[in-house]
């Protein structure tokens, strides 16, 4: 990525601080303290430029929308590979990194907590958290058949499946053979999040 000038820099390794520590973003008047300054317009610039070199994303004139794409060293070190069938040569030095913070910090996801075992076929069993991401479109036309996601469906709940659309009809695939298949007209399906990831904790 491009360089960043000493005040671009200042300004984002603050701003990269501020969200790990807090979670949110700040508002530009917290910008403008913690930098000194006393107008609104350098902030602005600053930030320009850093969306620009391709280091934040922001909306303009929404403050709270910012969120770091390349925090500094942040995240778990990938450190090669480990073996599950042949032997490899043992891990060294750090390759890369597995960086969940702009995840966890998006305002569309959110996670739900899974309960049942009608997805043990994907992977996906109960307690089981999942990760998932508000559609960008409420119209349920613009999702992908065999995607897996958070359906509210009257009388069923919220049920976590595999969405499928045919003409008006909406089919909830399970991924295990002991349920049933929900099959519901499309207008009454909405929804709620499209799964992007898992989150299970060792020893379950």
């Amino acid at each position: 990525m491009e360089e960043l000038t000493k005040a671009q820099r200042e300004l984002y390794e603050w701003l990269a601080e501020y969200i790990r520590s807090n979670q949110h973003a700040p508002s530009i008047r917290q910008m403008m303290r913690a930098m000194n300054l006393k107008s609104p317009a350098p902030i602005q610039s600053r930030l320009e430029r850093l969306q620009t070199k391709g280091y934040i994303d922001w909306t303009k004139g929404k403050a709270r929308t910012l969120r770091i794409l390349h925090p500094d060293g942040q995240g778990l070190p990938i450190r090669g590979a480990i073996a599950a069938g042949q032997l490899v040569e043992p891990y060294a030095d750090v390759q890369e990194r597995l960086d969940f913070s702009a995840l966890v910090q998006e305002p569309n996801c959110f996670a739900l907590r899974v309960t049942g075992n009608s997805m043990i076929g994907e992977m996906i069993r109960d307690g089981d958290v999942a990760i998932l991401r508000q559609p960008a479109d409420p119209n349920i036309a613009t999702l992908k058949n065999g995607e897996i996601v958070a359906a509210h469906v009257p009388g069923e709940g919220t049920t976590l499946k595999r969405f499928y659309r045919h003409a008006d009809v909406v089919k909830l695939e399970p991924a295990n053979p002991d349920f049933n298949t929900i099959e519901v007209a499309a207008d009454q399906v909405e929804v709620q999040g499209i799964l992007i990831g898992v989150w299970r904790p060792l020893g379950r």
